[in-house]
């Protein structure tokens, strides 16, 4: 029987053929430059192992490595063994200046706070750190306020995008205000069990909601202290770990004005502490968070003042970063970059406990750091180079407000508008493989379809974080390359384990997060499975490769924050110069 295809005709056959024919080809061409990929990565790829990531994870772990704070002898220490790692590679050093490291002055502010507060005629005593953390962060060895006036300020945001401002009608001038952590979870109106997407993002965290940006508007303002509510559940870790961080020496970069401009106290307290002073000024915290979930809120005096006295030890510090570059081999895109980091710090020893005083940090972050060497190792066995040159970025003191990629960030190396790509690892997987990959900041960029691709030819799908609430976006290095522009890509193993119970993955984070997040007994394990590690290396090896030797750049999805920051960058000339540390 013949077929007929009347609305077609002659010309429609022809150029359907013709367009069938060009499908073919392209995909017989894509098909070609992944099989060609994929002989180029084979060597690489076989390179990363779970025995060399727990080796450097062990040394950098060690005790002789002294809890690897900036500004200490186990900075001198994990310096040295990254450099001397990278020189073994036979990688170039990443400065242009011919070293391995770019210096990151800061300086090391120890507090010694007191604190009280007064209410309903009652005086609030506070014990340092178990109730409450105060540091300044202005470089100054006393700081006192007294009798200061207290404002609830709800959530502490002013957000002219969402008609929201919780400072309205109140000068907090030299006020001690209070606040609360994280967003305001507002309900949808159509829907009261879940949360309007149109206000903060949902459910998921906007920086608003990030204690950073609660102690920059409150400096702005004018406030004398800055006190955060701390509550576990929507801060996304304990209170253990802000007075593990805090209650320690905290650190800055140097800056000319001392930090003048900066709220002369930042703090947090306990929501016991918090319950305790509200119910002496005569009121209720419960009922004012609900009243601080709409858009007329107003600021609301306690009737109660606050007093602090901080002597600051002060110490300047010249910390470092650590950076080695592969040159690109492509004569052109040799000048643009793909950069890989992972901070190599955690939170030093304490000489005032007794038995075990180090804080390893094993997990956060060794074990990313070992998975930068593992990468760095992997570029140097391709057979043939990427045509942009690969940068190993090891930062400096994530742990102390992610000082080492902020000042990387705001000095760049080299130009960020021929940055193409940041790749960022903080804490790898010692759980074993996963079903899936976990996009943190899901739906930001492109790299997330490049990651998909990659995920892809080991079986994997990507997925985006279970709790985008808890702010993780912005918890990381990754972040401030984010804030000035470049497309970054933070993902980490999923949560559906091969071979093991649904809620494996679960328990195993639960229990990391309550027992050994920022705690000594973040240490290497015996029961450690490093194989997902190095599945998730093996990944991100695949989407540098990728991104190092595509045309066109990755970029920000429409209505992300960092869209107009990137194309304003791009548009504007080359700045050449760069910051020689």
């Amino acid at each position: 029987m013949k077929k007929y295809i009347p609305l077609l005709g002659l010309a429609g056959l022809l150029a359907t053929g013709c367009n069938e024919n060009a499908r073919q080809v392209g995909e017989a061409e894509e098909t070609t430059a992944a099989a060609a990929d994929s002989a180029n990565l084979g060597p690489a790829l076989q390179s990363i192992t779970a025995a060399d990531v727990l080796r450097h994870t062990t040394v950098l772990a060690s005790d002789a490595f002294e809890g690897r704070a900036p500004g200490t002898a186990g900075e001198d220490s994990t310096v040295s063994y990254l450099t001397r790692q990278f020189k073994q590679l036979g990688l170039q050093p990443g400065n242009p200046d011919g070293t391995f490291v770019q210096n990151v002055p800061m300086v090391g502010l120890t507090p010694q706070p007191k604190a009280s507060f007064k209410a309903g005629g009652k005086t609030i005593s506070l014990n340092f750190p178990s109730d409450y953390v105060a540091i300044s962060k202005r470089f100054v060895p006393t700081i006192d306020i007294n009798n200061s006036e207290m404002v609830f300020v709800g959530y502490g945001i002013v957000a002219p995008e969402y008609g929201w401002d919780d400072y309205k009608g109140v000068d907090v001038k030299g006020k001690t205000i209070v606040m609360l952590i994280n967003d305001p979870p507002i309900p949808s109106p159509a829907n009261a069990s879940e949360l309007d997407t149109a206000m903060f993002g949902g459910k998921a965290m906007t920086y608003y909601g990030r204690w950073t940006y609660k102690y920059e508007i409150a400096a702005e303002k004018g406030a004398a202290a800055a006190i955060i509510i701390h509550e576990t559940e929507p801060a996304g870790y304990p209170y253990e770990v802000v007075s593990g961080s805090w209650g320690r020496e905290n650190f800055d970069i140097q800056k000319a004005n001392k930090n003048m401009d900066r709220a002369a106290v930042e703090g947090w307290i306990t929501q016991a502490k918090a319950d305790q002073l509200f119910e002496a000024a005569g009121k209720n915290l419960a009922q004012l968070k609900q009243e601080a979930l709409k858009k007329d809120f107003t600021p609301v005096p306690l009737n109660a003042t606050a007093s602090f006295s901080i002597q600051n030890k002060l110490r300047e510090i010249q910390s470092r970063n650590v950076v080695a570059k592969l040159e690109g081999s492509d004569p052109k895109l040799k000048e643009e970059y793909v950069v890989y980091s992972a901070h190599w710090d955690h939170l030093g020893k304490d000489e005032t406990l007794q038995g075990d005083q180090v804080y390893n940090g094993a997990l956060d972050n060794a074990s990313g750091t070992a998975g930068l060497l593992e990468l760095a190792k992997a570029y140097t066995k391709l057979p043939q180079k990427p045509k942009r040159t690969i940068l190993f970025l090891a930062v400096t003191a994530e742990e102390k407000g992610l000082l080492g990629s902020k000042y990387y960030a705001e000095n760049p190396l080299y130009p960020l508008n021929k940055t193409v790509a940041n790749i960022n690892m903080d804490v790898l997987n010692a759980y074993g493989p996963t079903e899936d990959v976990v996009v943190i900041g899901y739906g930001n960029s492109t790299l997330e379809d490049v990651l998909a691709q990659a995920a892809a030819t080991q079986n994997r799908r990507i997925v985006p974080e279970a709790s985008p609430e808890k702010g993780s976006f912005y918890r990381s290095d990754h972040f401030e390359f984010a804030k000035q522009g470049v497309p970054a890509l933070y993902a980490k193993s999923g949560v559906v384990a091969r071979n093991q119970p649904a809620d494996y993955v679960q328990q195993w984070s639960d229990r990391y997060t309550a027992n050994d997040y920022h705690k000594l007994t973040d240490e290497v394990r015996d029961d450690w499975n490093l194989e997902g590690a190095v599945e998730d290396l093996q990944l991100f090896l695949r989407v540098g490769y990728k991104v190092a030797n595509t045309d066109k750049f990755p970029e920000w999805k429409p209505g992300t924050e960092f869209k107009a920051k990137r194309e304003a960058s791009l548009a504007a000339p080359t700045d050449t110069t760069q910051a020689l540390q």
